[in-house]
């Protein structure tokens, strides 16, 4: 019996193998033709799962050693060595500007001689070149008449000085160039007056002296007042700037760049803010620093606009609530003319001027505008700007302010 199943499970066993074989045979002869190697990058199956329990790998042996035998660096040489500590990248703080020296203002104006002499051509020299004719006729004073209106010296002042140098040489009989010189050069000086012209920056309180400075667009205000800024600080004065035209892009930018230059700090707000806060802040702060002076700049502002003019008297309202302010200088630009004059009467009915300062008078303008704007205005010409450099900002001094012009 049992041999007898030995057989059956043999044929059995005997059958299924040729079925496969037959099987796997079909299936070949079925199979497409063999494609070429694919571009498609390879997907490497995962790695085997580590073996554990029974199946796990016996552990090799490997050499151990000690903390003595790797020899770790000491901690002087993780710090000196580059690779243990990489060291953060630390921005490097812009360097401070230098503080400059400015030239000191005493006799300024006399050293700028050359540049203001320009313009003797049109005045000076017109006028002595007129007077030393042999014969004084009529025609000749019209032509000294003219010259002098031409120089925008007005026409009252004209008068009065044509009227002067009549009488004068006709006293004096003979007319050498000497004497035509130093005539000239009296009558001159008598036209320009005798005013004050020291810019008052001490107050009568203990507070710094508080200067504000106005003017239209395109004066060179602001500019002007950092070179005061100069002036002051040549003269041994302590500054704080007040930005307060809040209204010409980069005008702060522009004052504090000169305020860096001589060690002054301006006191800035936002773009547009409000200028009477900003100048209210300047004097607080300079009161605060103990400093001597006070520079309030304020916005250009065309003086026919009236909302703007009215807005500068708010300003001058709020700084004077710490002190009274002790100088507001109306910048102007000598190239106007009469304009100028037009533009300094309306500032003097809104701000009580006390001081002119005359800019872009390097030649270019007209030296008798000096005489017409104290005239309109009844007060001084105190500072003079006559040139781009940073020190061409000058003390007005009458006698060198003629000579230049008449020359030696």
């Amino acid at each position: 019996m049992e041999l007898i199943l030995a057989v059956v499970i043999a044929l059995v066993v005997a059958v299924a193998v040729t079925s496969g074989l037959v099987i796997s045979g079909r299936k070949k002869k079925q199979l497409p033709p063999a494609e070429p190697p694919s571009t498609t990058p390879t997907i490497t199956a995962p790695p085997a799962e580590p073996h554990v329990g029974d199946e796990a790998e016996t552990p090799r042996e490997e050499p151990r050693r000690t903390v003595e035998e790797v020899g770790l660096p000491t901690a002087e040489e993780a710090v000196e060595t580059p690779a243990a500590v990489e060291d953060p990248v630390v921005a490097e703080a812009p360097p401070a500007p230098e503080v400059e020296v400015p030239e000191p203002t005493a006799g300024r104006l006399v050293r700028l001689r050359a540049r203001l002499a320009r313009s003797q051509n049109s005045l000076g020299k017109g006028l002595l070149t007129l007077l030393s004719r042999e014969h004084l006729d009529e025609d000749t004073w019209e032509e000294v008449e003219e010259t002098l209106l031409t120089a925008d010296v007005g026409v009252a002042p004209t008068q009065e000085l044509v009227e002067r140098l009549r009488e004068r040489v006709k006293v004096l009989g003979t007319r050498t160039p000497e004497e035509l010189r130093g005539l000239l050069r009296e009558e001159l000086i008598a036209l320009l007056g005798d005013y004050d012209r020291t810019v008052h920056t001490e107050s009568p309180e203990d507070v710094p002296g508080v200067v504000m400075v106005v003017g239209v667009n395109g004066t060179g205000k602001t500019t002007t007042t950092g070179k005061l800024a100069r002036v002051l600080v040549a003269d041994g004065r302590s500054v704080v700037l007040g930005a307060a035209d809040t209204f010409r892009a980069a005008a702060a930018d522009q004052l504090q760049t000169w305020g860096d230059r001589v060690g002054a700090r301006t006191v800035r707000g936002p773009e547009g803010g409000d200028p009477a806060s900003i100048a209210y802040d300047a004097v607080k702060e300079g009161i605060a620093e103990k400093a001597d002076v006070v520079l309030v700049d304020t916005a250009g502002r065309l003086h026919t606009k009236t909302g703007l003019m009215d807005e500068l008297g708010k300003v001058k309202r709020v700084v004077e609530k710490h002190g009274p302010l002790d100088e507001i200088l109306l910048v102007l630009d000598a190239t106007t003319g009469q304009n100028g004059l037009i533009q300094a009467r309306v500032f003097a009915e809104v701000v009580d001027i006390t001081g002119i300062v005359l800019t872009k008078l390097d030649g270019t303008a007209k030296g008798g505008i000096v005489v017409a704007v104290q005239r309109e205005l009844g007060v001084p010409v105190k500072l003079v700007g006559l040139g781009e450099g940073p020190d061409d900002l000058a003390p007005f001094e009458p006698a060198a302010f003629v000579d230049a012009l008449i020359g030696d």
